[in-house]
C-alpha cells in the first residue's frame, strides 16, 4: 500500500476557508470571474456566440481536449513577434494542473530515480514523486537570494539516476520568477545529462510587477523537447471552478506515455468546462480577462506594500513579482523572533477572521519556514481593505511585545 502524507496546505484550506465570515486573503487564484462576466468582457459584445452550446450532445467529447481549445492555449505561450513554440498536438487537457503534475509523475517517475524540486513550493511537487518511490531531493531557494534559484547548487545535486528536475515559475509561496538566463542554464544543464524539466507554470502569466522586457519565456520556449509544462484555467485565468489544465511538451513519445496512462485515470475533461475555456481563452476575450488580473494584483500588491512598510518592526517579505501569493514574515517586536506560524494564523483567524496559511506547516515543516504565511493578495481588493487593519491592530497588540 502506498502511503501518501497530508497534503497540508490542502487541508488547511479545506478546515479553515469555509469559517463563519472568514476573510480569505490564503486563497491562490485571482478573484473568480463569473461566466456572465466574461460575456461581458468578449470585445464582440452581442455580436459573439455563447460560451457553452447547450445543443450539443454530452459525449466524452474530445479525449485530449478540443481542438479549440488546445488552439486557444497555444497562444497564451506567443511572445512578441514570434509563433508558439508549441502547436494543438502538443496539447493534453487534464482536470486542472492538480491533475496534469500527478499524471505526470505517475507516469514519468519511479523507484530507482532521482528528482530534483524546487523549494519552498506546492507540496505535491515534491510528496508525490517521493510517495511513489522516487528519491527527492530539495532545491533550496533562499530569501537572501529574492527566492532565485542557484544553478550551481542545482548542479552539486545532480546525480547518475536524476530523471527530473522540477521548477515552479512564477513561485509558490513567494510569487519570485526565474529569470530568463538562470532559466536557459537550468534548461540546458538538463539537456546536457538528458533529464527531464517539468515547469509549473500554473502562475504564469501574471506578471504583475515585471517589466516587458524582462518577462521570461516560457520554459517551452528554449528549444529542450523534455520540456514539460502544466498549467490551468485557476490561477492566473480566475476560473478555478471548471477544472481545466493541461500538459504541454514537444516530445510526442512522452505524451504518448502519458495519454496512455491517463486512459486509467480519466477519460475526458467536461465538455462544458471545455467549452468555457476555450471561450475565456479566446482573443476576443482573453485579453481583458488579463488586463482585468494584473490590474488587481497591482493594486492589491500596492496596498499590501503599504501594510508590509508600515509594520517592519514585526512583519518583512521578498516582494513578489508574478503570481497571486506573497510570503510574509512574521517576528516579535522584542527580539525579532520569528513567530510560531501555526499558532499565529489559528489565532489571528479566531480573533479577526483573517485566514493566511503558515509557512513551516504547509511548505516544508520544521523550522524552515517558521514565521512564515503564505497570502493570497489578489482577491477582490474590498476584501484586502477589510482584512489589512484587522491585521495591523492584531499585530500592534500581540507582536509588538
Amino acid at each position: 500500500m502506498v502511503k501518501i502524507p497530508p497534503f497540508e496546505v490542502e487541508q488547511w484550506m479545506d478546515k479553515y476557508e469555509t469559517t463563519p465570515g472568514v476573510l480569505n486573503v490564503a486563497e491562490t487564484c485571482a478573484a473568480s470571474i463569473s461566466i456572465d462576466k466574461l460575456v461581458v468582457m468578449n470585445r464582440l459584445k452581442t455580436l459573439a456566440p455563447p460560451p457553452v452550446d447547450f445543443s450539443r450532445p454530452m459525449t466524452y467529447g474530445a479525449i485530449l481536449g478540443s481542438d479549440e481549445l488546445r488552439r486557444n492555449i497555444t497562444k497564451t505561450y506567443e511572445q512578441p513577434g514570434l509563433p508558439s513554440p508549441i502547436t494543438p498536438k502538443d496539447i493534453i487537457v487534464t482536470q486542472g494542473a492538480i491533475a496534469a503534475n500527478f499524471l505526470l509523475f505517475y507516469t514519468l517517475v519511479g523507484p530507482g530515480d532521482h528528482v530534483i524540486c524546487v523549494y519552498p513550493t506546492y507540496q505535491q511537487l515534491y510528496s508525490v514523486p517521493e510517495t511513489l518511490g522516487a528519491e527527492v531531493s530539495l532545491w533550496k531557494l533562499k530569501a537572501e537570494k529574492a527566492f532565485v534559484p542557484d544553478v550551481m547548487e542545482l548542479e552539486g545535486l545532480l546525480k547518475a539516476n536524476t530523471k527530473m528536475i522540477v521548477i515552479n515559475n512564477p513561485n509558490n509561496p513567494t510569487g519570485a520568477v526565474i529569470p530568463k538566463d538562470v532559466l536557459v542554464d537550468v534548461v540546458e544543464l538538463a539537456r546536457k545529462h538528458d533529464i527531464i524539466v517539468l515547469s509549473d507554470e500554473v502562475y504564469r502569466p501574471l506578471f504583475h510587477s515585471v517589466v516587458d522586457d524582462e518577462i521570461p519565456p516560457s520554459a517551452l520556449s528554449l528549444g529542450y523537447d523534455k520540456v514539460i509544462v502544466t498549467s490551468s484555467m485557476s490561477k492566473a485565468w480566475a476560473l478555478a471552478g471548471i477544472r481545466v489544465g493541461w500538459i504541454a511538451c514537444c516530445d510526442a513519445s512522452i505524451l504518448r506515455q502519458v495519454a496512455a496512462a491517463r486512459d486509467y485515470t480519466a477519460i475526458s475533461v467536461s465538455q462544458i468546462d471545455d467549452q468555457i475555456a476555450a471561450y475565456a481563452l479566446s482573443d476576443d476575450v482573453r485579453p481583458q480577462l488579463l488586463s482585468r488580473n494584473i490590474a488587481l494584483a497591482q493594486t492589491n500588491l500596492a496596498l499590501l506594500a503599504r501594510f508590509v512598510d508600515a509594520h517592519a518592526d514585526v512583519c518583512d517579505w521578498v516582494r513578489p513579482h508574478a503570481g497571486t501569493t506573497a510570503f510574509l514574515r512574521f517576528k516579535r517586536k522584542d527580539g525579532g523572533e520569528p513567530v510560531d506560524d501555526v499558532a499565529f494564523c489559528r489565532d489571528l483567524l479566531e480573533r479577526t477572521k483573517v485566514m493566511f496559511v503558515p509557512g513551516s506547516l504547509c511548505f516544508g515543516g520544521g523550522a524552515d519556514f517558521r514565521g512564515y504565511v503564505r497570502m493570497g493578495f489578489v482577491c477582490e481588493t474590498e476584501v484586502l481593505e477589510e482584512a489589512l487593519p484587522k491585521l495591523s491592530a492584531y499585530a500592534k497588540e500581540h507582536l509588538a511585545s
